[in-house]
């Protein structure tokens, strides 16, 4: 018997949510169908374990039948199926109290920006209403009668007894809207689309998908041999989805090879990961995930449109692309999937929801990927050097951004160039190989590797033998910063003006400022503006000059990097410089000589200058230095 029933005030209130509000793409509809299909078919399984009498055990299938011109697709499963009262508790949902119960507890959450309340209610089903007009549902459970759900999704729906000739489960028809403006309806009953949203989203069903598709075969002749040229097509029913997902299999059955086509084929790339880590963990929260390091960097990598986050799948089932929140930024060059049955989603099955459970899950994540990179470190230089070169720089940034409190994690892992040869050179192992004496670990930056060698500074540490980190990436001095020690060893800039001196050394200097105030006080007086203080140096051997900054404040480096950094700035950052004078040397020497003669002040911006072209810098009046070059180099001449 046919009944007629009514949906409640809030049914058309909750459609308009699933297709507008809920899901981000329609063609999801799918998905969801599918998804429920698998449930259904993973409920008769277990019944068929518990009671194989009333629920015998069979092959199960979920099959899609298409038809293009009227413009319907059919979904088939011999799973579960539901009886009159599972119609109306599961499909009928927002015809009863439910619709109601729903929208309320869906407002209550958006509020409190926790989605995961609403997971108990099952509207995926209505997901369909995206790009049908209507849907009818013929459903029978094992021993039972048949019945049909008819809706259009307005104010009406019927259910009735009918008859249906499989033992048990459910055959879902779908008739498409038409086709209106960008909306291409009919396009999802379309065998191809049908297959790619298969392959997409429900590549992993644990059972066999299957649709009649035509193929083209070649045509034979009477021997059986293929005939060059001819074809013919065939219907052939053909399974779309996989089953067995690569990560679900042991780690045993998994080559290298595996792992590689998979990347390349998942992700586009021409070349294999540099490294592919397939990861199994059970316990408290369990998971299952694919992780990838790229061998290069990607294209679109330093672009707007390059999107980091790994692919999410629940039960097998793809949920979303790019999801961030399992990675942290600075590894933001990973790529792969994970799959949960613990993943917390909401009712779309597309958002999911911060919980300790992810957070847990994402902080294993992290550790996996730097365990897998700290054995590569130990035991294979080469490739761990590839990928230092390619992406460790973000290492850096995850230590800076962090403020320091990924130093324990990452600190290990860093590399720099240093002073005593061309190899790259861990903080592990300069500690270990410095001087009893030596308390600091010292660095020099700049623009590029050639300069900093060229660093004055580096003269005395050079006559010394003590080794110094050469930092030519900007992101360094701000990620020894943030850690501000490795091993209980402070770091030390080079240029800094508080570098020890011996106390030898020390005496002499101190010496020196008494016996030459007033040269010191004039050159400081006509390099006003530009320098704090002018003294006298032991770091120098074959310069004259250096210009060094006030320890605690930024380095010239430091102010290079944040005022090149794009974005509009009220003033430009400013270190506060000293100028060092070498003693020893012969053109500090001749000038201290010019005490108290007014050439001394002309001197200091030519002395100023110098030091900035030694470190690497652009003078600000070149047209000055030369007119006060050319004046003295005039001068010796007439001598």
């Amino acid at each position: 018997m046919k009944e007629e029933r009514t949906f409640q005030t809030e049914s058309q209130q909750l459609l308009d949510l699933m297709i507008n509000s809920i899901y981000s793409e329609k063609e999801i509809f799918l998905r969801e169908l599918l998804s429920n299909a698998s449930d259904a078919i993973d409920k008769y399984r277990y019944l068929s374990l518990t009671d194989s009498e009333h629920f015998p055990a069979c092959d199960h299938f979920i099959r899609i039948e298409s038809d293009e011109k009227a413009g319907t697709i059919t979904i088939i499963d011999n799973g579960i199926g539901m009886s009159l009262e599972d119609l109306e508790n599961n499909l009928g949902t927002i015809a009863k109290s439910g619709s109601k119960e729903f929208l309320e507890k869906y407002e209550e959450a958006k509020e409190k920006g926790d989605l995961s309340i609403i997971g108990q209610f099952g509207v995926g089903f209505y997901s369909l209403f995206m790009v049908g007009q209507e849907v009818e549902v013929i459903s029978k459970v094992e021993g039972g009668e048949a019945h049909r759900f008819h809706s259009e999704g307005k104010s009406t729906y019927t259910v009735e007894d009918c008859e249906y000739d499989a033992p048990h489960g459910t055959k879902i028809t779908i008739t498409l809207k038409k086709d209106e403006g960008d909306n291409h309806y009919s396009d999802y009953a379309k065998p191809y689309r049908i297959e790619s949203l298969v392959k997409k989203y429900s590549d992993y069903i644990r059972y066999p998908i299957k649709m009649e598709m035509k193929v083209s075969k070649p045509d034979l002749d009477k021997d059986g041999k293929e005939i060059q040229g001819k074809y013919h097509d065939e219907i052939e029913d053909k399974t779309l989805n996989s089953m067995i997902p690569l990560w679900k299999k042991s780690v045993n059955d998994v080559t290298t090879e595996d792992l590689n086509t998979f990347y390349k084929s998942q992700f586009s790339d021409y070349e294999d990961p540099l490294f592919a880590l397939n990861v199994h963990v059970d316990g408290l929260y369990c998971y299952e995930a694919l992780l990838f390091i790229p061998s290069h960097v990607p294209y679109n990598f330093y672009n707007e449109s390059y999107e980091q986050g790994l692919s999410l799948y629940s039960h097998g089932i793809f949920i979303q692309e790019h999801y961030k929140d399992l990675v942290p930024n600075y590894l933001r060059f990973l790529k792969g999937l994970v799959d949960s049955d613990d993943f917390p989603l909401n009712v779309s099955r597309e958002m999911l929801q911060k919980t300790p459970e992810m957070a847990k899950i994402a902080k294993n994540i992290e550790s996996k990927v730097l365990a897998e990179l700290k054995k590569a470190k130990k035991n294979d230089t080469e490739k761990y050097e590839k990928f230092y070169k390619t992406f460790g720089e973000f290492l850096k940034y995850g230590i800076y951004t962090s403020y320091g409190m990924k130093k324990d994690e990452l600190q290990d892992l860093l590399l720099f160039h240093h002073l005593k040869d061309d190899k790259l050179i861990s903080l592990r192992d300069y500690v270990d190989q410095m001087e009893k004496k030596q308390e600091n670990i010292y660095f020099a930056s700049g623009k590029n590797l050639e300069e900093i060698r060229h660093l004055p500074q580096l003269e005395a540490k050079k006559k010394d033998g003590i080794d110094v980190l050469l930092l030519d990436q900007n992101i360094d001095e701000f990620c020894l910063m943030a850690m501000n020690d490795y091993d209980k060893k402070p770091f030390k800039d080079v240029s800094s003006d508080a570098v020890e001196a011996s106390k030898e050394d020390k005496k002499k200097l101190e010496q020196l400022s008494t016996d030459h105030k007033r040269i010191l006080d004039d050159l400081k007086e006509g390099l006003t503006g530009k320098v704090d203080d002018v003294v006298f140096s032991s770091k120098l051997v074959d310069s004259p000059v250096c210009l060094s900054t006030k320890e605690g404040g930024i380095s010239m480096n430091a102010e290079r990097v944040i005022n090149e950094e794009p974005g509009e700035k009220s003033e430009e950052v400013k270190s506060s410089k000293v100028l060092e004078l070498n003693p020893d040397h012969e053109l500090i020497k001749a000038i201290v000589a010019l005490e108290g003669e007014e050439s001394v002040k002309n001197y200091a911006s030519l002395l100023y200058d110098e030091a900035m072209l030694m470190q690497g810098y652009a003078i600000e009046d070149k047209a000055d230095f030369v007119a006060k070059l050319n004046s003295i180099l005039i001068q010796s001449a007439k001598k």
